[in-house]
């Protein structure tokens, strides 16, 4: 019974803050939530304890009051404001994580590992090193963590990450001239689809259409909303369309330039949305009907197919006689 009381205890020690900080570290955009029951001021550099260790990080955004609904998870606490002395310890610890980049890369160039190694990482006490790679295929890498703990004598941890966390972590620039969105100001990543690129009425050139790690660019996302908000109360392209006098098919749209190109069988005419639809919403609306009639039709030509094929039916043989 005293167990499970001082369990409880701890519980409610945990969870009973004050103010929510924010906090960012180096290297990363995103902010993480921990609790607090004073109040730290932005810019201040202060000591908390992650999953990882001990680390240090910079308060982002002032305190606020704890509410629950805005975190997710265990919360973790803020230990202490920084000193002069960690602020030292970090930068010292920096030297040193490259000296176990280098160490690293030694060890896996003697084991020939498909390992490439990316940055490597000390916690503030300098208790566990962190070290990033990426490989195509699973590593066995028992020999690794043995060879490293016998020359820097502390935890090691080999984090395998993907071309995307790659690519943000080295940076670089990107088609447009800018650095790239991973690396400037995107703390998540969210899924990018060719669908995206078909809706933006883009060549599905997948060379393209890829940034520097190999994956659909991020910027596809940004822009899809926009496009489908632009496209929302206009045709379909292919879709058949009066002018003029004369039937035209649909081959493309300029959404910018508020033009599209009408082809028949006897020309090729570029129009502007104005010329096009005097009315807007009227001829859109006739427009969209004539596409849905067509549809009917076509699905009752499946359905008269289907209801001309013999259907076979179980006659009930009568062996006996007649009855009257």
């Amino acid at each position: 019974m005293s167990e499970e009381i001082l369990q409880e205890e701890v519980q409610e020690e945990t969870q009973t803050f004050k103010y929510i900080v924010y906090i960012q570290f180096d290297g990363s955009k995103k902010s993480y939530t921990f609790g607090s029951n004073t109040i730290y001021h932005v810019n201040n550099y202060v000591v908390v304890e992650t999953v990882r260790g001990k680390e240090l990080g910079k308060v982002c955004v002032p305190c606020q009051p704890y509410d629950e609904s805005k975190i997710k998870g265990e919360i973790k606490p803020v230990i202490r404001l920084a000193t002069k002395y960690d602020v030292i310890q970090k930068k010292e610890n920096e030297e040193k994580a490259q000296e176990a980049l280098v160490i690293c890369q030694q060890c896996v160039d003697n084991l020939k590992l498909d390992m490439h190694l990316i940055s490597s990482e000390y916690t503030l006490d300098r208790s566990k090193v962190i070290i990033t790679y990426v490989s195509d295929d699973r590593v066995d890498f028992r020999q690794l963590l043995k060879d490293l703990a016998a020359q820097l004598h502390c935890r090691i941890e080999l984090r395998q990450v993907g071309p995307r966390n790659k690519a943000k972590m080295i940076g670089g620039l990107g088609n447009c001239g800018m650095e790239t969105c991973c690396s400037r100001f995107l703390s998540d990543f969210d899924t990018v689809s060719i669908n995206m690129a078909k809706n933006q009425m883009l060549a599905l050139n997948i060379a393209k259409l890829s940034g520097q790690c190999g994956k659909l660019m991020c910027c596809l996302r940004f822009e899809n909303d926009e496009y489908t908000e632009l496209k929302k109360d206009l045709p379909k392209i292919n879709s058949q369309i009066t002018y003029n006098g004369n039937k035209y098919r649909i081959t493309s749209m300029n959404l910018f330039q508020k033009s599209a190109k009408l082809e028949n069988k006897e020309e090729t005419l570029f129009v502007s949305f104005k010329e096009l639809w005097n009315e807007p919403e009227e001829s859109k609306e006739e427009v969209v009907k004539e596409n849905k009639k067509e549809k009917t039709k076509k699905e009752d030509k499946k359905e008269v197919s289907k209801e001309q094929k013999p259907h076979k039916t179980n006659k009930p043989k009568n062996k006996g006689k007649k009855h009257e």
